[in-house]
């Protein structure tokens, strides 16, 4: 089998493998806002990893994880294409946008998004009132923690919609979305449905974890795919808009 990587015209990547002459079947490497990862032809604009999740055929095995560094990371970097799932080495994972990547646990890679990554350990420091901005493994160990249970399930609390920031994903009335201006979008591979549903008074469920909550209060402003923005493109002052900058 022989991976294909299709450049889209307009949003994100389309990582799919040949399995047969007449059709194709893509990769089970997208992920969802609960930290699954599967199988779907939708485009996401972020990529990132967890360690090396497959193995041969590209097929995943029971493990979602490999180490505690769970990045998330830009999908053009100096014009370089590799494979999404060499052996033995690291597997491709893909988002639809940076908010999703948050709620399934990631965090901006120190390498490809310096200053993004600079922004998130200023902001953690600002939430936790530490003296100086945490190293990347103090960070991880925090999230990992946070992310998922003994079990290996994610974990999840509720809070009332009005004290989270704009940025975080949450479940409510059994749809699971972004929170944006006190409404909900709902979320999909193909990015945000609208319009956007106005939140039903008490709790919601937060998927992102409460450390990444603590940094978006702080003041980082995830990214978040355009079809969450209003008609005027203009993203809400809690968020920041994805620009399309290519594919691996």
């Amino acid at each position: 089998m022989a991976a294909i990587v299709h450049r889209p015209a307009r949003f994100g990547t389309w990582i799919v493998v040949t399995v047969a002459e007449d059709g194709i079947v893509p990769l089970q490497n997208r992920v969802t806002p609960t930290g699954e990862i599967v199988a779907d032809p939708g485009r996401g604009l972020m990529m990132g990893n967890r360690g090396c999740l497959h193995g041969q055929g590209r097929a995943l095995g029971t493990s979602r994880w490999r180490s505690r560094l769970w990045i998330c990371c830009v999908l053009d970097w100096k014009g370089v294409r590799r494979d999404p799932m060499p052996p033995g080495r690291w597997t491709a994972l893909f988002f639809l946008d940076e908010a999703t990547a948050l709620a399934a646990g990631h965090r901006p890679c120190a390498y490809c998004r310096r200053q993004d990554f600079r922004d998130f350990a200023e902001a953690w420091r600002v939430a936790r009132r530490l003296a100086q901005r945490p190293r990347a493994d103090e960070m991880d160990a925090v999230l990992h923690r946070e992310r998922v249970d003994r079990l290996r399930r994610q974990v999840t609390y509720h809070a009332a919609a009005g004290e989270l920031p704009d940025g975080v994903m949450i479940r409510a009335g059994g749809r699971t979305g972004l929170l944006l201006a006190g409404r909900l979008r709902p979320w999909s591979f193909g990015g945000y449905g609208g319009p956007a549903e106005a939140l039903a008074p008490g709790a919601v469920e937060v998927l992102t974890p409460r450390p990444t909550v603590a940094v978006i209060a702080a003041g980082y402003r995830p990214l978040v795919h355009p079809t969450a923005l209003p008609p005027d493109g203009q993203a809400p002052p809690g968020v920041r808009a994805h620009a399309y900058r290519g594919a691996w």
